[in-house]
């Protein structure tokens, strides 16, 4: 079984100082990764992960995750092999389909059926592994030499068959998982589903036996692979409070009126009780789903962070 590690997502840059003291915060309260998503008006990935690196001692950094419609394989494989020279070997690489239309409207992208975005996505994989896999400019060697130009790798060969950093691909669709378990190092459970006859974008909560499923779904189809990836969770909320029942009786009448006050209890995407007791439910959810890295949105990251000692 793997030993707990915690990551805390970055949904804003109040200032430089700001920012750089919630990072060590965070590496203080023993969290292991900085992750950034990847959405308009939100900071921008890279600058924003280099910037929680230099901020800090040893937190790891990344993307959660990549909206792959965005980027371009080439530009993007620059953008990483840069960033995790400049933080020393500190990136995690994550991936996703992208579920905003929104923001492909806004930048000018071409909103495609949800199949089309995920072989995208998949596509980029593969050629992010070729690229990190050196080779492809060797072709325009002269003028790089003209220009005293050198091939740029990254620093870690973990992820991407042995060329690249360690990768994770996060959803919740068949598609996305599939693609999860042919290719990723971390395979991430979103808690965030899609509501079924609404406009993209609007969410619920997944249940507990939607996420046992979804991992049960990607774990058959990585075969070997299974045992070698580290299983992560999107938590959504997180709640310390003497009364876990009365926190989800709450909960259920303010803002998840479609789940019941078991399924709130039940479910991996939530945390609410004492210390201890979130602290209980996240090793009873590693056993039950093999959720070992945990990830909390920013608002969240002061109230898990005196459990992470407890477990």
């Amino acid at each position: 079984m793997r030993d707990f590690r915690f990551g805390f997502n970055v949904f804003d840059i109040v200032s430089r100082e700001d920012f750089a003291e919630r990072c060590r915060r965070g590496e203080r309260y023993g969290y292991d990764v900085a992750l950034v998503p990847d959405h308009l008006g939100a900071p921008a990935p890279f600058p924003t992960m280099v910037a929680a690196a230099d901020a800090t001692e040893r937190l790891r950094v990344g993307p959660l995750v990549l909206n792959a419609g965005f980027w371009n394989a080439h530009l993007l494989a620059r953008e990483v092999a840069t960033a995790d020279r400049l933080t020393g070997g500190r990136v995690e690489l994550g991936l996703g389909a992208g579920h905003m239309k929104w923001e492909f409207d806004a930048a000018g992208i071409p909103w495609e059926p949800f199949a089309a975005r995920a072989e995208r996505m998949t596509g980029l994989i593969e050629e992010l592994g070729r690229l990190f896999g050196g080779g492809d400019y060797e072709r325009h060697r002269p003028v790089a030499e003209f220009f005293g130009l050198a091939e740029l790798a990254p620093v870690q060969r973990t992820g991407f068959g042995g060329s690249g950093p360690p990768l994770l691909v996060g959803g919740t669709g068949d598609t996305i998982l599939r693609a999860a378990a042919r290719h990723a190092d971390i395979v991430g459970i979103a808690g965030a589903y899609q509501m079924k006859g609404e406009p993209p974008g609007t969410f619920r909560f997944g249940t507990a036996e939607e996420a046992e499923e979804r991992v049960r779904f990607a774990r058959r189809h990585a075969g070997d692979r299974a045992a070698r990836i580290e299983w992560n969770v999107l938590v959504q909320h997180v709640q310390v409070t003497p009364d876990r029942r009365a926190e989800a009786e709450r909960m259920r009448a303010e803002r998840v009126p479609y789940m019941t006050v078991e399924q709130i209890l039940d479910t991996p995407f939530v945390l609410l009780g004492t210390e201890t007791q979130i602290a209980e439910q996240l090793r009873e959810r590693r056993e039950r789903y093999g959720f070992s890295y945990i990830t909390v949105h920013s608002p969240f990251m002061d109230v898990l962070g005196p459990v992470i000692e407890r477990v």
